[in-house]
């Protein structure tokens, strides 16, 4: 395993500033963004794709600090209602997807999308119950007629260019965010789809994430390591569905830590060894969203955890058998 980070938490500094700080840390993979909510500070796909000679400077200055790339970040919604912001978002994935094709890189990260409730919504419909029955109906349409029409058109044209892991990351106000859905997508587009997995948004819904790592294997195409802090007696009240702006930290039923302050060593070192288990050896990608902490500060504990418990070498094997 490497130690990776999304960069989009330093959006206000220079590539070559953040590469640089990066490589101090001990950080060897970036995960870019490239349109959708990450934006495109670092890394704009669409100028580079346009122009040649910015391309081969980009390429060079990653290399220059002895970088990878771990996967191209397009998290946005490609199925909202609005057909505008839709078609922007798709755009964004597809340039994404081309730039890896240059970049030789086969792996996307971003979000299922979520669609309205009917072909004349407004806004995106995220459905968490299945009663009354109109929800049902409103699933069956987000499902046949928009989410599965969408993946089944994106999928063959990653193919084409290479990109043959589409890691989506399990997020609520997504209609693909937990295991189920992740499976039903897959089964019904191809071995594209894959997960990338992040703890923090399974476990304050109620999930176990070693549990989704071993019911996942194969699936896992990339990981963030992001933590999250549950305060039970907010949860005892208000339960977890919180809609509470993040920075209300003291009345909300659970907020995002840096890595080791939501969760202890032995949670992490579980978390590495079911990867390990079931055969990942890639990129651990901090995202580092603590509202709590400085952001350099949470960064560079988040490596050491991360360092501490991570398993980054190979196996000896079973020497005492």
């Amino acid at each position: 395993m490497k130690i990776g980070i999304v960069t989009n938490m330093l959006q206000d500094k220079s590539l070559e500033e953040v590469l640089k700080y990066l490589k101090s840390v001990g950080i060897q993979m970036i995960e870019p963004g490239c349109g959708g909510f990450a934006g495109k500070s670092h890394v704009n796909p669409a100028k580079l794709l346009a122009d040649p000679e910015a391309l081969e400077e980009f390429k060079n200055t990653v290399q220059k600090y002895d970088m990878e790339i771990s996967a191209l970040s397009c998290h946005g919604n490609p199925i909202h209602p609005d057909k505008e912001k839709a078609e922007a978002y798709h755009m964004d994935m597809k340039n994404a997807v081309l730039l890896a094709e240059k970049l030789g890189i086969d792996t996307i990260t971003c979000f299922s999308g979520c669609a309205g409730d009917s072909p004349d919504a407004k806004y995106p419909n995220w459905v968490t119950c299945s009663w009354p029955d109109e929800y049902l109906e409103v699933l069956k349409y987000q499902w046949d007629e928009e989410l599965i029409p969408y993946w089944r058109k994106f999928v063959p044209f990653a193919r084409e260019h290479s990109v043959t892991k589409i890691a989506l990351e399990l997020h609520p106000g997504f209609m693909v965010y937990n295991v189920d859905t992740l499976k039903r997508l897959r089964s019904a587009v191809g071995p594209e789809i894959g997960m990338n997995f992040d703890p923090s948004h399974l476990l304050w819904q109620g999930m176990d994430p070693v549990a989704v790592i071993r019911a996942c294997e194969g699936m896992v195409y990339h990981v963030h390591a992001k933590d999250v802090r549950i305060d039970k007696y907010n949860t005892a009240v208000n339960g977890v569905l919180d809609t509470k702006h993040y920075s209300d930290e003291a009345h909300r039923s659970w907020i995002f830590r840096t890595v080791g302050y939501g969760n202890e060593a032995d949670y992490w070192k579980d978390i590495f060894s079911a990867l390990r288990k079931i055969g990942y050896d890639y990129v651990i990608s901090i995202e580092h969203e603590d509202s709590l902490m400085n952001r350099f500060e949470g960064l560079e504990k988040a490596v050491d955890m991360v360092k501490q418990c991570g398993i980054f070498e190979d196996r000896s094997g079973m020497w005492w058998a």
